[in-house]
């Protein structure tokens, strides 16, 4: 199959233009320093203490989100692509780069943005003023002090990812379309390596579970998930730019996901799934008090599975690796490495098939749950 030149085009232009985003950490201060101590000789010639490895701050920076990519270190200095920040502050809309924060996430260098003070810390931006008043606990569930930081709508690595994915999925398909309007034989390509995909979702998933009148209505939605989530659980496996990113680890992105799933379930319940929550068949009517509130925590207990289940295989997926990659760093010698990179390769092939197994599990769930909203009962 041939593919048009214009997507090649438009992706060579995007790289182009993001060049100004690439950059070395930059030593010199913007606007506002905390503290601004100048290096005696004597400093300079003090060799510094070498700092302990720590694996658990290399697994959390790893797996949580970021406002930058960092690619690598050349010459003692990070190289990293800067991702745009947008704020609603209480002055209005900002928009910068992250590359004014210096890599500092300790809020430790303030930055002055049209007369506001910002400091980030665990990659949550705050006012400064109201970022010291916070206490140790207050800092830790920083994201839901709203009332110390402004609304943050940044293009994190998360973010970017997603965009990544839904650009991955629109020319995968839109190349497929192509195929059928040019092939109306056999498929081939892209297209014949999708449409067993296709197929198996329709067939084993979408059929089975919401029944052959309404399925395919909700196969859009089917399809969508499937594809999505497994291309973002492969982009997480990928160690380097633009991918490494960790979506569907993210614990905000499987709630979306799962909010998702309980809406379109809630609003294609027919009579007989809300009978059955109202008023359940067989049930004597004063234990009705006991069994309502126990379906309503049952319609709950749905979604909030869903959203566990993806995000803990796929966060444990990545703590493991990681943590056998530390080892080679924690007992510091080379004699471990062989040992660590061969069961870092073995976990690796195996996350690539949870990557498709958590994208079916999910799918299937999600169909199964519509189902049941969408069955009818036959009423003797």
């Amino acid at each position: 199959m041939v593919f048009s030149n214009k997507p090649v085009q438009f992706l060579l232009v995007a790289l182009v233009a993001s060049i100004p985003y690439f950059g070395f950490a930059n030593p010199a201060v913007d606007s506002l320093s905390i503290a601004n101590v100048a290096v005696t000789e004597h400093h300079a010639e003090a060799t510094p203490e070498k700092k302990p490895f720590d694996a658990t701050e290399l697994i959390n920076t790893h797996i949580g989100d970021s406002h930058e990519f960092h690619i690598a270190d050349w010459g003692g200095h990070p190289i990293s692509f800067y991702l745009p920040v947008i704020l609603w502050t209480n002055t209005g809309l900002e928009i910068f780069s992250s590359e004014r924060f210096h890599h500092d996430n300790e809020a430790k260098h303030i930055i002055d943005v049209n007369g506001q003070k910002l400091v980030r810390s665990n990659e949550v931006i705050y006012y400064a003023d109201k970022f010291e008043k916070l206490t140790v606990e207050e800092r830790k569930n920083g994201a839901f002090e709203f009332d110390a930081r402004p609304l943050n709508f940044s293009i994190t690595k998360n973010v970017f990812s997603m965009f990544i994915s839904a650009i991955i999925m629109f020319l995968l398909f839109l190349a497929v379309a192509r195929s059928y309007k040019k092939n109306q034989l056999a498929p081939k390509g892209i297209a014949g390596f999708l449409e067993p995909l296709v197929t198996f979702v329709r067939d084993d998933i979408a059929r089975p579970n919401i029944g052959e009148k309404k399925y395919e209505k909700y196969m859009p939605y089917l399809l969508t998930i499937f594809f999505f989530i497994w291309i973002n659980n492969l982009i997480g496996l990928i160690p380097f730019f633009p991918f490494s990113s960790n979506l569907t680890g993210n614990i905000y992105f499987t709630f979306v996901m799962a909010l998702i799933t309980f809406i379109i379930t809630t609003l294609s319940g027919n009579k007989d799934y809300w009978g059955h929550i109202f008023n359940t068949p067989g049930v004597p009517f004063w234990l009705a008090p006991i069994m309502i509130p126990v379906e309503l925590i049952g319609m709950l207990t749905k979604p909030f599975a869903l959203m566990i289940r993806l995000f803990a295989n796929i966060t444990a997926g990545h703590i493991i690796i990681l943590s056998l990659v530390s080892l080679i760093f924690i007992f510091e010698t080379v004699v471990v490495s062989p040992i660590s990179g061969a069961f870092v390769l073995f976990m690796s092939v195996l996350e690539m098939l949870v990557a498709a197994l958590q994208a079916y599990v999910f799918t299937l769930l999600s169909a199964l749950f519509i189902g049941q909203a969408v069955a009818e009962h036959d009423h003797h």
